[in-house]
């Protein structure tokens, strides 16, 4: 007997219903809008998912010829909408070939259904946020669209072509390991630095923190310490970013560990998440301390898409990793810490993606891998407590030292522990 979950009828119609709730989000989103103008709107998207699906679920061999007779009426269409409306946006015309092709999908299989669900989300959300990524685009200065184009181009190139094998001559790395690295490190940083042109002029100071710790902790820190020196009284509220600044390098940490050695993960986050959790705590009660009316601005945020800094942190990163694994041989563990606590002074993700990739290959164990990720975090936000010590007021250096001492001291609990 077949039950009505597994009921063909019941399963096309769902499909069916998927495709059509897609396909009226873009609608309504081009009708509210305006941008569809006479061309389309919340009935005619919908219309575009059926005519997909339908073909897909019953004449599957005629997909591509019908999606290309659907061209012509929507060239028609579209001519129309250009001579009498006089705007020849391009967006609405490939939403609405896009949809057709949602609706085909949502019919092919359960992944393509699946997929369908996030890239109609993806296109909706697209089509909404029109305006802000027209102001983020035009503020963008030249020189900053050199650089993301330069260094884009380069990831393009290069890494296709570079060898994804361990070579001799680089004493046993793997060329293509090291610039997926690069290029994902410097990812996250860029994700971060999209966010911060997004909501600028006015952030919260927790979103200062934030973003400054994903794109450079380091640089947020000398900017509030800086800061400080200029105006003392924005002590307080100069220390919560240089604070959440630096505890956003804990969930940075997790979030390379999980890219790299998922395994890894659960051992890595219980003492992170741990110095997280207490960092958040002492954050909050800085936080407190700070009135409600001071403000501060980030400061200058470089984009992370510059080939130069992405280039240097590859070459840290393959000496970070091909010295780790000799002083693991020649020292054993007390080497590996060794070399965790020196590298975190200088940068904590590669020694963190560098532990994640011996841990995975068995060349050190999960536990050596989590207590030098872990030291190599608690020396890095010494050197942050140091910088608001050496370039921000006493006030700055002193309460940044309290508060981040107070997770250091939780950090060196759990490995003792």
């Amino acid at each position: 007997m077949v039950t009505p979950v597994t009921d063909p009828l019941t399963e096309v119609l769902f499909r069916l219903l998927i495709g059509v709730g897609l396909a009226a989000l873009i609608g309504l989103e081009r009708e509210q809008s305006e941008s569809g103008g006479t061309f389309a709107g919340s009935r005619t998207f919908p219309l575009f998912a059926l005519y997909g699906a339908l073909i897909s679920a019953f004449f599957p061999r005629i997909l591509s010829l019908a999606v290309s007779a659907l061209v012509v009426p929507l060239t028609v269409a579209y001519a129309g909408k250009v001579w009498y409306e006089q705007d020849i946006g391009l967006t609405t015309l490939m939403a609405a070939l896009l949809t057709t092709i949602l609706g085909a999908m949502t019919m092919h299989s359960e992944t393509g259904a699946i997929i369908a669900i996030i890239v109609g989300g993806t296109v909706t959300v697209l089509l909404s946020v029109k305006d802000p990524i027209h102001e983020f685009a035009n503020q963008i200065e030249e020189t900053e669209r050199l650089a993301s184009a330069k260094f884009i181009l380069v990831v393009l190139v290069v890494l296709p072509a570079l060898p994804d094998r361990p070579l001799d001559s680089l004493y046993g790395l793997n060329p293509r390991f090291i610039w997926l690295m690069v290029v994902f490190v410097t990812g996250l940083g860029f994700g971060a630095y999209v966010l911060a042109q997004f909501l600028k002029p006015e952030q919260s100071i927790a979103v200062t923190g934030v973003i400054g710790g994903f794109v450079s902790s380091t640089a947020t820190t000398v900017s509030m310490a800086e800061k400080t020196v200029e105006n003392e009284t924005l002590y307080h509220v100069c220390a919560f970013a240089v604070v959440t600044a630096s505890i956003v390098m804990f969930p940075r940490a997790l979030i390379e560990v999980a890219v790299v050695n998922p395994t890894l993960l659960p051992s890595v986050a219980i003492p992170l998440g741990v110095m997280s959790v207490v960092g958040i705590v002492a954050a909050g009660v800085l936080y407190w301390l700070t009135t409600s009316d001071e403000t501060i601005e980030s400061g200058e945020l470089k984009n992370p898409f510059r080939l130069q800094p992405a280039l240097l942190f590859g070459v840290v990163f393959a000496v970070v990793l091909l010295v780790s694994e000799h002083a693991h041989e020649l020292l054993g563990t007390s080497g590996v810490y060794a070399m965790a606590f020196f590298s975190g002074l200088a940068d904590v993700d590669a020694m963190t993606i560098t532990l994640s990739r011996l841990a995975a290959e068995g060349t050190i164990s999960t536990q050596v891998a989590t207590t030098g990720i872990v030291i190599a975090a608690i020396a890095n936000t010494l050197v942050k407590a140091a910088l608001a010590w050496l370039l921000g007021t006493q006030r700055l250096g002193r309460l940044v030292s309290i508060v981040l001492g107070v997770v250091i001291v939780s950090g060196l609990a759990l490995l003792i522990v």
